[in-house]
This record gives C-alpha cells, sequence and structure tokens, in this order.
C-alpha cells in the first residue's frame, strides 16, 4: 500500500502543474482582464474615444511611459508562459520597480538614491547617489521606450510555490489575508451544512431500504428527487421572499451571517445569532445533497441485505436489529466512509450562488465576485486550493476505503 501512495502523491505532482496551466492560460487569453480594466479606465479618466486596442497604443491617449508602466506591473510584455513560471514562483519577478534618466539619481524608497550609470561597454550598473563608488547589488537595469530612461528594479522569486498568491487588484490586499478572513464564515457553513446532510441521509436511506417499496418510500423519494431538482440559490430567493420578511412571513433576516452587535454578545446569545442568521443558507446549501446520500445508503444497504452472509445470520437465529446494525451496516456505510476525504472541502464549502445571495461574506462571495471583476490573483488562489484539495481529498478517500474495507488492496 504504501507504494501505491508513494506512486500516487508521485503522480499528483504533474497533474497539479498540468491543472493550473490550463487554468492559467485559459485566464491569460479571456477578455477584460486587469490590464485591460485598467487600460479603459485610465482611457476615461484622459477623454478617450473607443476602447482600442488592449496591447497598441495607436488609438490610446495614454502617454507611452505610462503605458508601458503598466505593461510592466502586470507582466503583459512577458509571453504567457514566462509569466506562468512567474507565477509559479520559477522566475523571479521585478519588484520596487522605478523608471530613472541615466546619470540623475532616483529616489527607489527607504531613504535611498541611486543613480544608473553607463559603462563603456554598454552595459549599466546601479551605484549610490551619495557615494557613485559603491556599486549596489541586488539591482537591475531594463531599457526603456523612453530615451536616455531605463527601469531600475529588484527581483524577487515569490509565487504559490512559496505560498504568495500576491495582492488582489480589487481589494488591494494580500490574496492570503482575504482568504483568511473569509475561510472561518465558509467552514461554520459547510461543517453544519455537512453534519445536518450525513446525520439525516443516514438515517432517512437506512428507512428506505428497511421499508423498500412501501409508501413511505415511495413518499420519501419523490420529496429528495424533487429537492434535488431544484438549485439551491434558486431555494434561497424563495425562502428570503417567503420568510425573510419579502411578500409573507419575517421570520428570519435577509442576509449576512451575524448581527451588528454581533461583538457585544456573549457565548451562548453569539450561537444562537449565528444559528438564526445561518438557517436560510444551510437549508438551501443541504438540500442539493440529500438526494444522492440518501439514495446511495439506501441502495448500499439493500444490496449488503440481499448477500449471503446476512441470510446466513437470520439462518442462525440472530434477531433482525443484530443482523441489520452489526452485521449489514458495518458493509452498508463503505461508500459513505470513502468519501471521507471529500471532508477537508467543508472548509472551502461556500457555495458562490448562495452566498451572493444571502451577502455572507464567505469565500464562495469572494471567489464569485473575483470572477466577474476579473480579479485573477484571487481567481487562481482559488483553483490552486481547489486541485490541491481534489488531490489530497482522493488520496484520503483511497486510504481510508483500504483501512474500512478489508478486500481493497493496493498494488
Amino acid at each position: 500500500m504504501i507504494q501505491y501512495f508513494i506512486r500516487r502523491l508521485l503522480l499528483a505532482i504533474p497533474t497539479f502543474f498540468g491543472a493550473t496551466f490550463v487554468v492559467f492560460m485559459i485566464a491569460q487569453y479571456a477578455p477584460g482582464g486587469p490590464y485591460e480594466q485598467q487600460l479603459n479606465a485610465l482611457k476615461k479618466g484622459q477623454g478617450s474615444e473607443g476602447a482600442g486596442s488592449a496591447f497598441g497604443t495607436e488609438t490610446m491617449a495614454i502617454p507611452k511611459s505610462q503605458l508601458e508602466a503598466l505593461q510592466r506591473y502586470y507582466q503583459v510584455n512577458k509571453t504567457p508562459f514566462e509569466r506562468y513560471l512567474i507565477w509559479l514562483g520559477i522566475l523571479p519577478r521585478p519588484v520596487n520597480d522605478y523608471r530613472a534618466t541615466i546619470g540623475e539619481p532616483r529616489n527607489v524608497g527607504g531613504g535611498l538614491r541611486v543613480i544608473v550609470q553607463r559603462g563603456g561597454d554598454g552595459s549599466y550598473r546601479v551605484v549610490k547617489a551619495d557615494d557613485p563608488t559603491t556599486v549596489l547589488d541586488g539591482w537591475y537595469v531594463d531599457l526603456s521606450e523612453e530615451p536616455n530612461s531605463v527601469w531600475v528594479y529588484q527581483r524577487s522569486q515569490r509565487g504559490i510555490l512559496t505560498a504568495d498568491f500576491g495582492d488582489s487588484f480589487t481589494y488591494r490586499k494580500p490574496v492570503t489575508e482575504l482568504i483568511a478572513s473569509r475561510i472561518p464564515v465558509s467552514a461554520q457553513f459547510g461543517l453544519i451544512g455537512f453534519i445536518i446532510t450525513y446525520v439525516v441521509c443516514f438515517y432517512l436511506g437506512t428507512q428506505k431500504a428497511l421499508k423498500h417499496g412501501s409508501a413511505f418510500d415511495v413518499v420519501t423519494s419523490s420529496i429528495v428527487l424533487i429537492a434535488f431538482s431544484i438549485p439551491g440559490w434558486a431555494l434561497g430567493a424563495v425562502l428570503l421572499v417567503l420568510l425573510g420578511g419579502g411578500s409573507f412571513l419575517e421570520l428570519f433576516p435577509t442576509g449576512g451571517f451575524q448581527s451588528s452587535d454581533y461583538e457585544t454578545l456573549n457565548l451562548m446569545e453569539r450561537i444562537a445569532d449565528r444559528t438564526w442568521y445561518f438557517v436560510l443558507p444551510t437549508v438551501a446549501y443541504t438540500i442539493g445533497g440529500f438526494a444522492s446520500t440518501t439514495l446511495l445508503m439506501k441502495n448500499s444497504l439493500l444490496e449488503t441485505l440481499g448477500q449471503d452472509f446476512v441470510r446466513t445470520a437470520y439462518a442462525k437465529g440472530l434477531r433482525e436489529n443484530r443482523v441489520i446494525w452489526l452485521h449489514a451496516m458495518r458493509n452498508s456505510i463503505i461508500p459513505l466512509v470513502a468519501s471521507i476525504g471529500g471532508i477537508i472541502g467543508i472548509f472551502l464549502a461556500g457555495s458562490y450562488l448562495i452566498e451572493y445571495a444571502f451577502n455572507i461574506d464567505g469565500i464562495g462571495k469572494l471567489s464569485f465576485e473575483a470572477v466577474l471583476q476579473r480579479d485573477t490573483n484571487v481567481f487562481f488562489a482559488f483553483a490552486v486550493i481547489s486541485i490541491l484539495i481534489t488531490l489530497v481529498g482522493s488520496m484520503i478517500s483511497d486510504f481510508v476505503l483500504a483501512l474500512v474495507d478489508p478486500r481493497i488492496r493496493f498494488r
């Protein structure tokens, strides 16, 4: 088994890079990215008409120096593959990027002033303005399109391989900080929905299997299948209208996840407040998983009850409850237990449209807004996290399956 998981782990590495490469390239060629949005904003501010070309200057009323600065900031002056390697952190990215005039002092922050000198062989060096004999290491020079101008900058090898996702173009904050602030809300949301779904569906699926073909089985199957056909966000909108003070009853809040005075409440009051706010979104979130989980439990138990060892247990005179709960149930829950790897996904279980409909500031809403606003750094962060969760979750599921089912042997 150890050899199997070592091979799975090694296979996960190219799978991760392949998946991130596809996502990154699709985003690079999608229209309306941060660079194009910034160009349009500048053109509107300067009274330019027409959209113009995102990578040209022929119809733009933007100074060439400003356009060049934008291209360097958003790295559109590099090939998509180079941008991908920079995003990973394999290639260095420019930081502390300043335009300087050759031979003139330039303030580069931190109280440091530098001068870019050009040697007789055409090379450049960066020296201190106060002491031109001191060459500064770690500073680099790129030629500029403006005459007698260069770009002076430092390099930093930061990327997703160093857990640095950059800054959000919308919020102007580090992406990791945004995600960390939203995870607790979505984690509570996902954990509550997970517990409710499995507890209710385990009991309901068991009863449906024991009463297979009865009126109870037919009615509950109809209910769960109808519920499965209703999108969670659509049900959430209906619940807000019916129970959130829309047109009928005002039993629950219309949005958010806590009251404005939440910080002043004690522990029990905070639990009650969160529960009040989480009722409607939790119903909308869990309704879709009821059908699949319930029917999975029912079919698994029905299949187990028809096997020879169960009939043998009945033939030995064992009580029905003992046969069902001690013998049959242990084998019936294997499909549910095998999906245990998906539990790690509950910490990122925010449903995009449901959180958006209920105005819950979780990571689901954050990622949904990132797609709408083309905030690529936030979008890439969620793509990376989702890919990692899928890869790790599948390996955990295989491992748990091998533990609970002695028939499974990985080679």
